[in-house]
């Protein structure tokens, strides 16, 4: 069946798979023949914990995540987060931090409620368009942790290669390139993702942590909630969780497992982010400003020469079916949001109109 969707270029809650949006649609009123939708369905029937168990064996099936690693799913996104890791994270009180834009000054900002928190690396002298050299950071013996944002959404830089912690645990925000490439679970100690990127709807962070790094001796004023030990027990249902959002994230990693997995998609994320780099690069009239070593296959910020060229072109996509290309309220411009949903043709569309309206205002 078609139906008149637009290409969403929203950096989040952003696109699904079409496959899976269907297979949802057909389940809404009546999931396996439980006579209910999963959205009524209580968090502690057999049918539901089914569904819990095959996300969580997906998940960890689609990114091999070793025996000694924890998958959990928490309500809140990134925000939450930003406390939960240094809540949970900070023994010494000591952590490392990688400045690289919007995302990871917010988690800094948050962590320094908690205990020392050191920058050790920073992209801010270049307005936040490249990632820094972390190869030999200067990390005190006692850092709890080093903590990055791999791919930052709103600058969109990503990391082509993981810092060296130096021995030091390895925490990443991986929000917005989540299950985009392959990735080495047993490189970091913990990753956390906001889901509403690239896996599913808004309201619930995946993490994935070292079993060695769930602790029971926390800030005895840390809420129940907000300690990582409280989910791994209760396998994520400690309360109610969202099942909802776990339910569409197990569509997802299904999906994905039967579509060729990460190496797959991460070579189809290439693909469709060169069509686009390739003309903003050749072009005299937009700027794509991040590093092109750094450059994020997920979110591309670019601008044309004025902003108020940049209003007229979000104004004009609209019309002929392109939503949410306008820049983050914090840095303007322009943002296409290429996530995994979104086919290589919905690329291909931009660029035609990027042409067009570069002929008619160069």
């Amino acid at each position: 069946m078609k139906y008149n969707r637009s290409y969403n270029f929203s950096a989040g809650p952003a696109m699904m798979p079409e496959p899976v949006l269907e297979e949802i649609a057909l389940e809404v009123m009546n999931y396996n023949g439980s006579g209910m939708s999963v959205m009524e369905m209580s968090h502690r029937s057999k049918m539901f914990i089914d569904i819990y168990d095959q996300a969580v064996a997906d998940l960890k099936a689609l990114m091999n995540i070793p025996d000694n690693y924890k998958v959990i799913f928490v309500q809140g996104g990134g925000t939450l987060q930003f406390a939960m890791v240094p809540l949970n994270l900070m023994k010494n009180g000591v952590a490392c931090y990688v400045e690289t834009g919007s995302w990871s000054k917010k988690a800094i900002a948050e962590a320094k409620k908690y205990g020392e928190v050191k920058v050790v690396a920073s992209s801010k002298d270049k307005n936040f368009t490249y990632i820094p050299d972390c190869s030999d950071l200067d990390i005190p013996e006692n850092a709890d942790y080093v903590y990055i944002c791999e791919n930052e959404t709103i600058n969109g830089t990503t990391y082509s290669k993981l810092p060296n912690t130096k021995g030091h645990v390895l925490v990443s925000d991986q929000s917005s390139m989540f299950l985009s490439r392959p990735c080495n679970v047993a490189d970091y100690g913990l990753i956390w993702a906001g889901v509403q990127k690239n896996v599913g709807p808004a309201g619930m962070s995946v993490v994935i942590v070292r079993e060695d790094l769930l602790r029971d001796d926390l800030d005895p004023k840390c809420p129940i909630y907000c300690s990582y030990k409280t989910h791994a027990d209760a396998d994520s249902m400690y309360n109610t969780p969202n099942c909802w959002a776990i339910y569409c994230c197990g569509k997802v990693f299904k999906y994905l497992l039967d579509n060729g997995g990460l190496e797959a998609m991460n070579q189809k994320n290439i693909d469709k982010a060169a069509v686009l780099y390739n003309y903003l690069d050749q072009s005299k009239f937009y700027n794509a400003p991040v590093a092109k070593e750094d450059r994020s296959l997920m979110n591309v910020p670019f601008t044309t020469p004025s902003a108020e060229l940049d209003a007229e072109f979000v104004k004009e996509s609209k019309k002929v079916g392109f939503d949410n290309l306008k820049g983050h309220k914090s840095v303007g411009g322009l943002r296409a949001s290429i996530y995994n949903a979104m086919p290589k043709d919905g690329v291909e569309a931009l660029v035609d109109f990027l042409k067009k309206f570069e002929e008619a205002h160069a």
